[in-house]
């Protein structure tokens, strides 16, 4: 493509994925890129990767669509990113990346676009998508020797929990009973309480650990998504911390000159206004 081709492909408003796809190359050029661009590695990209996709998280939970069009935007970017990084160096690029998500896609749903019966539970696909999961990583030679491998460690600690739990209860080993799930939270509670007088702090923080890890096996019992449960938790503490804070602003004071007892009572009037 000559650099007039380019030039008019990346600033034709209707120019679609191509577009974007040429703007970043023109990016990343190493002669007339942006140096910033062209310093970017797979690693350094990935905190943006992260921060984009709890941007579209929130978005969703805001109901903001106008906003989520923009983070999806973002979040698009980071692919694109990674497969133009992937194309110089010879890895993979766009179309290939597309091309291995859409087969992977045709062949785990063999009951949308095979002759399988879709007349079957959710749970049944689950049970079924790991069953061609499986015998993926057994065409290409891989061996799963362990439950819980392929759990990404990088997931946020409460996901990850999650998840090792489900991948362990697949194999039977989970409490039947929610009511087992809440004694052992008791428990762990208990343990806790006792540890802030008589443990270490390395041992205190394990004990809480150990208690964070059964409330997360409560939500799935629940079916809860803790992650989800808490983001909506902080935003229903900073609404109402920040009602406060008006509360306090009209009468000419900060939290800071307020005290414990006038800022309960503006909290409950806070959760009354709910």
């Amino acid at each position: 493509m000559s650099k007039d081709q380019s030039d008019a492909l990346c600033l034709d408003p209707n120019g679609g994925l191509p577009r974007l796809l040429e703007i970043m190359a023109r990016l990343r050029d190493p002669e007339t890129g942006c140096p910033w661009d062209i310093e970017q590695t797979y690693a350094s990209i990935v905190p943006y990767t992260i921060e984009e996709a709890y941007e579209v998280a929130d978005a969703i939970a805001q109901n903001d669509m106008a906003e989520l069009e923009g983070e999806l935007g973002d979040l698009l970017l980071q692919v694109i990113y990674y497969t133009q990084m992937g194309s110089e160096d010879g890895h993979f690029d766009f179309a290939s990346v597309t091309k291995n998500i859409a087969d992977k896609m045709i062949h785990r749903h063999p009951h949308v676009f095979g002759d399988e019966s879709r007349d079957k539970s959710s749970e049944q696909q689950t049970a079924d998508w790991e069953k061609i999961k499986a015998s993926e990583r057994a065409a290409k030679g891989e061996v799963k020797t362990r439950t819980l491998d392929g759990v990404a460690k990088n997931l946020p600690a409460l996901t990850r929990a999650v998840k090792l739990q489900k991948r362990a209860a697949r194999v039977g080993f989970d409490w039947p009973e929610t009511s087992q799930v809440l004694d052992k939270i008791a428990e762990e509670s208990a343990e806790l309480v006792e540890a802030k007088d008589t443990l270490t702090h390395a041992e205190q923080v394990e004990e809480f650990g150990d208690l964070m890890f059964v409330m997360a096996n409560l939500g799935r019992h629940l079916k809860i998504d803790p992650e989800e449960a808490l983001r909506a938790a902080n935003r229903k503490f900073q609404k109402r911390f920040e009602f406060i804070e008006d509360a306090l602003e009209t009468n000419g004071k900060t939290p800071a000159q307020s005290n414990l007892q006038e800022m309960d009572a503006l909290w409950d009037k806070a959760k009354l206004a709910e």
